[in-house]
């Protein structure tokens, strides 16, 4: 079992190091490019909408919440009786949460406990905030042995947080570069656990935030998790190596910081290819519904088949402000046009862009 005792923020060590500065910089010409293409996207709604669900799926996965893509887009749909299963319901407060926390950092850049717990507080249904009470353990799963114990006085919880925040948000005590400080917060968050419940989810949320406030992206489009689902073995590794191997740390955290890094690179890069993906299909549907539809084209009907996967009429009503009669027939027009498949849940019609449906199964099984 861990005997670690989680330093103070700044870290006492130089990371700059000649591997850091090297990965960081390939790291940061990706993200650039990624803010880039991302602004070729004329409403950003439709990444936030699309991607974020992309990562609540596979953040839940890294906690065993397993759900599939057709489970989780109709439970979507809010269909009214609808019986939406738990690992959906699960991935669903996800998705609310990253919004939720991307609209209170997007205007003040700047990222607070409070903002935290309400992350948290968004995930998990409850308000229990930061614990209090002893008795957190990690363990694992294999054999349940105890492999490290976390701070266990609700007053040295709320120190290390305290902490947490001004690394986060004071660049005055700190200037490394931004990229090099997510990975030291990250690890700083998932060690001090402050919560009973939701850590992973929570601090993965962080990330991006982090990148937001940081200005290094505009919107929530990065994200880790798949990357983290495909090397978890690794991830936990070096995790639990800065806690282990504690005589001399500056190695650990390298490795650390590098892996991170290194994800961040790659992540970037597909998700670049997704997104040219998604603006390349836009404009093929576009090309044809302008015509189609001559004066009755609306960027809101092009739009509203991107936001998500599946829609419904409702969905047209309320993009379009038109009657459900007129948002019917535009629906009906579209899957003659062979761009929508129409299918039933129960007295109910819903629509599936299944090519933009497939980018995402696609991207998955990258």
């Amino acid at each position: 079992m861990s005997n670690y005792i989680i330093p103070e923020l700044p870290l006492p060590y130089d990371l700059e190091t000649k591997d850091i500065l090297k990965q960081v910089n390939k790291s940061n010409r990706k993200l650039a490019e990624l803010k880039g293409v991302a602004r070729t996207i004329p409403n950003e709604k439709i990444l936030i909408s699309t991607l974020t669900l992309q990562e609540a799926k596979d953040s839940s996965a890294i906690e065993n919440i397993v759900t599939t893509q057709d489970d989780l887009y109709t439970a979507g749909l809010g269909f009214a009786n609808q019986n939406i299963n738990a690992a959906a319901k699960e991935v669903l407060f996800y998705r609310e949460a990253i919004n939720k926390g991307f609209n209170a950092v997007r205007t003040k850049n700047i990222l607070t406990l409070n903002h935290i717990k309400m992350i948290q507080e968004a995930l998990e249904h409850n308000s229990a905030g930061f614990r209090t009470t002893p008795g957190t353990q990690l363990k694992r799963q294999n054999d349940g042995k105890v492999i490290y114990t976390p701070p266990q006085d609700g007053v040295d919880v709320l120190k290390y947080m305290k902490n947490l925040e001004m690394f986060i948000n004071d660049d005055s005590i700190c200037n490394l570069d931004p990229l090099i400080k997510m990975a030291i917060i990250h690890h700083q968050f998932e060690s001090i656990h402050p919560f009973y419940d939701g850590n992973g989810r929570t601090g993965r949320i962080i990330n991006i935030l982090y990148l937001v406030i940081s200005g290094l992206l505009d919107i929530p489009i990065l994200y880790l998790s798949r990357y983290i689902t495909r090397n978890k073995g690794e991830y936990y590794r070096l995790l639990q190596d800065i806690r282990t191997k504690n005589t001399d740390n500056l190695p650990q955290w390298e490795a650390w910081i590098l892996f991170i890094l290194k994800g961040i690179e790659i992540t970037a890069e597909d998700t670049i290819s997704l997104v040219n993906s998604i603006g390349a299909l836009m404009n093929e549907f576009k090309n044809i519904l302008r015509p189609e539809f001559g004066s009755k084209y609306n960027h809101e009907l092009l739009n509203g088949m991107f936001y998500h996967p599946y829609t419904k009429i409702d969905h047209v009503v309320t993009n379009m402000q038109v009657s459900r009669q007129t948002a019917a027939k535009y629906l009906d027009k579209i899957v003659e046009l062979g761009l929508l498949n129409r299918e039933k849940f129960g007295k109910d019609n819903y629509y599936i862009n299944t090519k933009l449906r497939d980018l995402f199964l696609d991207y998955g099984n990258k």
